[in-house]
């Protein structure tokens, strides 16, 4: 009696953190969160202050609570925080509960603030953008340091070149990175173009060569290495969402459905085929 009652109670608060309208009581309270902390920023009144200390403890209570009730809700708790979300969610919830007063009061504030993070966590639409992002970092790292191999290259000749014009924007490597980022962002940069063509004008080349390969070429390597992987978490979403099996751990392809399809309708044939040779058979 006691185990079922903790299943149906289980049951219960599965419901509960599952259900639309909860999931929306929580999105409107990170919202509030993230309200709090901006009306914080500005000089309000002694009783303006009261109310938005009241209302912060009231929000600090209920993520306990909600996280209590995601806790409770899972079948087996030892896998609760094997999801990173949760545990991120558990790391905030948790920072919320330090005082915001005495010598920790630069840290209350900086978790108070992260609260709006778990917008991220609650909305599956962001979790699968961060996800993809995430899993793009180690595609993005090669790409990174080729550009990085690209940017040291162009900085130690410009401050080969260029440091006697303006020691300031090329006195060495470092400094010469700094000016060439700041080409790269097209930040007033042909300024600095055109204070080295007065002295080697040819250097228009150096410069737009640098340009065109980071600027065009590396960066869409960055944006198109994002958009595939996007792409394919998309897809593994929208498989495990409409339930469709995957092979290989990735979602049936078009002509692997096309191609099922095609069997299919040989085995019908085949059948009908039989079916009729025995009524023939019968028949004679």
């Amino acid at each position: 009696m006691k185990t079922g009652t903790i299943f149906s109670l289980q049951r219960r608060l599965k419901e509960i953190d599952s259900s639309k309208w909860f999931q929306g009581i929580v999105i409107a309270v990170i919202i509030l969160s993230a309200l709090l902390v901006g009306a914080k920023t500005h000089n309000l009144p002694p009783e303006g202050i009261v109310v938005l200390a009241i209302l912060d403890v009231a929000v600090t209570v209920f993520f306990v609570i909600e996280l209590v009730i995601r806790f409770l809700a899972y079948p087996k708790k030892s896998e609760f925080f094997k999801s990173g979300w949760n545990i991120f969610d558990t790391i905030i919830v948790i920072g919320s509960l330090i005082p915001a007063g005495g010598s920790g009061v630069l840290i209350a504030r900086l978790l108070r603030v992260f609260r709006v993070l778990r917008l991220v966590s609650m909305v599956p639409e962001l979790r699968l953008l961060i996800n993809a992002l995430i899993k793009a970092i180690p595609r993005m790292g090669y790409i990174g340091l080729l550009m990085f191999v690209i940017f040291y290259i162009y900085a130690a000749i410009g401050s080969i070149v260029f440091a006697d014009i303006n020691e300031v924007l090329w006195g060495d490597v470092s400094i010469a990175m700094l000016t060439l980022f700041r080409v790269a962002t097209f930040e007033d940069w042909t300024d600095v173009m055109y204070e080295t063509m007065a002295v080697y004008p040819i250097s228009w080349v150096f410069y737009l060569t640098f340009i065109f390969l980071t600027a065009f070429i590396f960066l869409n390597m960055m944006v198109g290495t994002i958009l595939e992987v996007m792409s394919e978490e998309h897809e593994n979403f929208r498989a495990e969402s409409h339930g469709e099996s995957k092979q290989g751990g990735e979602p049936a392809s078009r002509a692997q459905i096309e191609a099922l399809h095609a069997e299919i309708a040989e085995l019908k044939a085949l059948i009908k085929e039989g079916t009729l040779t025995n009524q023939q058979s019968k028949s004679s």
